[in-house]
């Protein structure tokens, strides 16, 4: 089959490529999925440096989440629930850069007719991850205020639409241009209060609206840079939930006062190296609680930043590396 590789096994955008390489082996629990459409995703870029970990006997081909249909079901686990040409998309260990991936059963579920294979594509790792921060992680509750940074990511524009869906109060979000916060306050379901990074204090801001009280939930993808303000936003008893370190993971000068005097909590995740179990029972969560309202007229907007052909990979990659992007980034796989 063939699969997008990267030369030398590591190294910049321009060093990935389309070759040959065996059509994987189902194993127990597993079945054989045709790739039609995979996001895109930064961990994607971590990966191809070669500074992306990988967990034991994932796949070295990149991409974690996908759709298409079911081309083959192997034997037992869950797999008796499945039949050849179903349409189906998931979430995996990696591998979704190919013509073909081997998932276990339960790490796909059927593709709504009202959803095309490119917005299938598009909805795990961000939809997931976001929906995993805020309710399973950040414990948020109805009526509590809650901060998501790069609101304009994919991750992002899922968090502030959950986060409205259940029950937030306020949701302030950060993204670094004015256009990207005027989308993230007129989409569906938008943030109440939207913050450019570039030229807004957003601590000072929410500090205004707030009364001083800040927020209960905050979830973030910068780190160090932004760990004074996140921490000093924080309400009593507030969490913070690292997604990401982009902007480096060691803080100087540290104030460890506010975290034990205001109760905080602070908790890192990746997706990607949880387990099997977890992963599969956050996505028939996600599933049962919300995916009927994805891409549906007046329930979450699903936004697709640009669609490229898997021939220009190249390209693809380097539109994310550039943060050009507003939503995600879809590849599709031409026959």
């Amino acid at each position: 089959m063939r699969a997008v590789l990267v030369k030398n096994d590591k190294g910049p955008a321009k060093n990935l490529h389309i070759g040959e390489v065996p059509k994987p082996a189902l194993k127990e629990g597993e079945i054989l999925v045709k790739v039609i459409a995979f996001g895109l995703n930064r961990m994607d870029i971590l990966q191809r440096e070669g500074k992306y970990p990988l967990s034991p006997g994932a796949s070295t081909i990149l991409g974690v989440e996908f759709s298409g249909t079911v081309a083959e079901v192997g034997k037992g686990g869950e797999t008796s629930k499945w039949k050849g040409g179903e349409e189906v998309f998931g979430l995996a260990y990696g591998g979704a850069y190919a013509e073909y991936i081997a998932v276990a059963a339960t790490m796909v579920v059927p593709k709504p007719d009202y959803l095309s294979h490119v917005q299938a594509a598009a909805i795990c790792e961000n939809w997931l991850t976001a929906f995993q921060a805020l309710i399973l992680i950040g414990e948020l509750k109805k009526g509590q205020n809650v901060l998501i940074h790069a609101g304009a990511s994919g991750v992002g524009i899922a968090g502030n639409q959950l986060a409205r869906f259940f029950g937030a109060k306020e949701v302030f979000t950060t993204a670094g241009s004015d256009e990207k916060v005027k989308y993230l306050e007129n989409m569906n379901s938008a943030a109440t209060h939207a913050f450019n990074y570039n030229t807004q204090d957003f601590a000072e801001e929410i500090a205004k609206i707030t009364d001083g009280k800040g927020v209960d939930l905050i979830v973030d993808f910068i780190g160090k840079n932004y760990w004074t303000n996140n921490i000093s936003t924080l309400a009593r008893d507030g969490r913070l939930v690292f997604l990401g370190l982009m902007s480096g993971s060691e803080v100087e000068k540290a104030d460890l006062g506010p975290i034990l005097f205001k109760r905080l909590r602070l908790e890192g995740s990746t997706l990607r190296s949880r387990s099997l179990e977890y992963q599969s029972s956050l996505l028939q969560r996600f599933r049962d609680e919300a995916l009927a309202h994805v891409g549906v007229v007046g329930g979450f907007e699903l936004k697709i930043h640009e669609v490229y052909p898997w021939t220009k990979i190249v390209e693809a990659h380097q539109a994310m590396e550039a943060n050009a992007n507003t939503g995600k980034i879809v590849v599709t796989i031409e026959n």
